[in-house]
Order: structure tokens, then sequence, then C-alpha cells
């Protein structure tokens, strides 16, 4: 192993609000409260994993107790801001709570609360996964994040916000985190590859983004395992080897025939993914994801898309879609994943071919209503 190897996530981890990623709106809303004096005492990150809660958490720590601050742009040789990176700070403590859960670990966050801090401005707690605190030790918390001493602030990161007391989610400022744009995420991936010396296809950057699903440490761990398979040089076959994916063009083919109502090319293609050891699940997800933009399209185009190849009325692609949706579960809990993949795919199609009553009778009445004829012979 090399020495002093770190992984992507790592070494690219941003370091100051203007690296972050895809959050803009949470960066501007920071910044501003951070030069206003506007800091408030409690704050509540959620969104999915790999959004840049935590990292962002971080940054703001280190705005906060910098030797010079509060700074936006905090100084990465101020020693206060190396200790917080390092882990090191005594008055920034970053707490799990998937594993100090327990009322017992709140009380004594409880307790350490009213120390002043050591060497910092603000004596700062922040809180990971804080969903899976006990209720007991949610409710020991409320007192001291309610009315925490001045010189204290809390951070609560969690991916599932549901499972926060309302109590406490009543006490916090929160900051909703964005899934990462496919597109930002593929940038980033091109930065990181151009600086590594990595050539890599831009389909092959848009095939790790969209794996990713919004999250870009993910991308970044994807983008180090494939470096790993493949060397210095990424095609989004590659890419598409290792996770068990379709190619965009592949998918761009099967939602053409879906369109076109062309059975067998649908089941041909049904064969290929199967005999090439494609994830059926991914590729119906990355065709209900094409089938979408079609019908964003049509949605713009009054009521039409040529999309797919095939000019298909807003009621056609909804009902496609709708059927997709309906057989995923199939798919993904079925005892024939291909039987069903193969039968969620003919639906989808047969129901883009079906019409609902009420607007065919909209149709025939606007058709008879144009018809040229005699008042006798309408009668």
């Amino acid at each position: 192993m090399a020495e002093g190897f770190q992984v992507i996530a790592r070494r690219w981890r941003p370091q100051q609000f203007d690296e972050m990623v895809g959050q803009e709106h949470i960066v501007r809303t920071l910044k501003n409260a951070i030069e206003s004096g506007r800091i408030g005492h409690a704050y509540l990150f959620v969104g999915p994993r790999g959004t840049g809660k935590t990292t962002t958490a971080r940054i703001f720590a280190k705005a906060l107790n910098c030797t010079n601050g509060p700074s936006v742009c905090p100084p990465e040789d101020d020693p206060i801001c190396q200790a917080i990176v390092n882990g090191s700070c005594p008055d920034v403590t970053e707490i799990d709570a998937a594993t100090n859960r327990s009322v017992d670990d709140a009380k004594q966050i409880r307790e350490e609360c009213y120390y002043p801090p050591m060497q910092c401005r603000y004596k700062i707690y922040i809180i990971d996964e804080v969903h899976q605190l006990s209720k007991d030790a949610f409710n020991a918390l409320l007192k001291v994040i309610e009315e925490p001493p001045e010189f204290v602030k809390f951070i609560f990161a969690t991916t599932e916000s549901d499972k926060v007391l309302d109590t406490i989610t009543s006490r916090c400022q929160r900051f909703e985190f964005q899934p990462i744009p496919e597109e930002k995420i593929a940038a980033r991936l091109r930065q990181i590859t151009e600086n590594d010396g990595v050539q890599a296809d831009h389909d092959a950057l848009i095939a790790i983004a969209r794996l990713a699903n919004g999250g870009m440490r993910d991308s970044q761990s994807i983008l180090d395992q494939v470096i790993s398979f493949c060397g210095k040089k990424i095609t989004e076959r590659d890419v598409s080897d290792i996770y068990g994916l379709a190619s965009k063009q592949e998918i761009e083919e099967l939602a053409a025939a879906m369109a076109r109502a062309d059975y067998a090319e649908v089941i041909a293609f049904a064969d290929k993914f199967v005999a090439e050891g494609r994830d059926l699940l991914r590729v119906l997800a990355h065709t209900q994801a094409r089938i979408r933009e079609a019908l964003l399209d049509s949605i713009r185009g009054n009521g039409k898309s040529s999309l797919l190849g095939t000019a298909m009325r807003t009621e056609q692609l909804l009902r496609m879609l709708d059927a997709l949706n309906s057989g995923e579960g199939g798919v993904k809990f079925g005892l024939s994943e291909r039987a069903n993949f193969e039968v969620t795919l003919l639906k989808a199609v047969e129901q883009s071919r079906t019409r609902a009553i009420d607007s065919l009778i909209k149709e025939i009445s606007a058709l008879a209503d144009s018809v040229p004829v005699g008042e006798s012979k309408k009668k």
C-alpha cells in the first residue's frame, strides 16, 4: 500500500464555504449570518447522505472560531482551524449519535456545556446522525438546547429528520441539504481526474454521478474504485461493467423501442441486459429517468414530445411512467427479477397505448362540433 495514500473523498473534502457544491442556498445563508452577527445557538442539517452536512458543520465551526473571526473565509494556516480539521480542538466536539445515544451520554454533554471554552470563542457540539439518540437522551438535552450558555453552539446532522423529536426541531434553525445534480457532480469529478492525471470520458463521469444518486461523497468513493480497476483511463463501458449498468445509448434505444411499441425489441433488450449481467433495477430506474425527460419535454411543448423518436402525448408518457413506477417493487422484491422486469416494461408500453375515456369523449365532441353540416343534419 502506498505511503500516505488518502482516498479521494478525504483529499477533496471542502475546506471553505466557496468549495461546497450544490448547496449554494445554505452557504449563502450561513455566510450572511456570520457577516451580520445573527448566529443562532442550534442548527439542524437535514438531507441525504454524502451531500455535505458534516463538512458544512466543520467549515461553520472554523468560521466561528478562527483567530480573527468570525470570518466567512477562515485561513487554512490558522492553528485553531487546523486543530478543528485534525479533530484535536478541545472546544469543537464531534459526536456520533449512533454509538453515543444513551441518556448518560446526553447528560455528559449537558454538564460539559457550562464549562467555558479553553481556546476558542465558542464551544461547538457537532452531533451526527442525531435521529439515533434515544427519547430519554433527547429529553435530557431539551433545556440546554433551548437556553444554552452564550458560548455554546449545537449543530445537528441527520438523514432522517422525521425521527427527530419536534421539541428538538422547534429549537433549531433547519437547513435542507438537497441531492446534488448529476452535472455538478460530474464537473467536480472532472476537476479531480484532471488534477490526478486520469483520462475520463464525460459519459463515464455522468454514469458515476448517476450511480451516486445525488451524493458527492458516494461519487468520489465510486471514482476511487473505478480508478483502481481501470488505471489512468476510464470509459463509460468500464463503469458499466463494474457496476452492471446499461449505457446511456442503450437506455435511449430501449425507451425509443417502448415509445414505438416494438415489443420484440423491448424483450431483446431485456435478454441482452440479463446476458451481460446488468443490474435490472438500475436499468429500470434509468429508463424512468429517460421517460421523465420526455414527459417534461411534452409539458414544455404544448402536450407532445418527440424526444423518444416517436411523437407522444403527455397523457401517454404519464401512463408509461406510472407503470414503470408501479413495477419497481416487483423487480426489487419479486420471485423472478427477470420476469417482473419484462412484465413491467411491456405493461408500460401497453399503458401508453390506452386512452382515458374522458379525454376521448372530449376529442370526439370537439370533432363533432367542427363538422360543417346543417342544423337539420346535426339534429
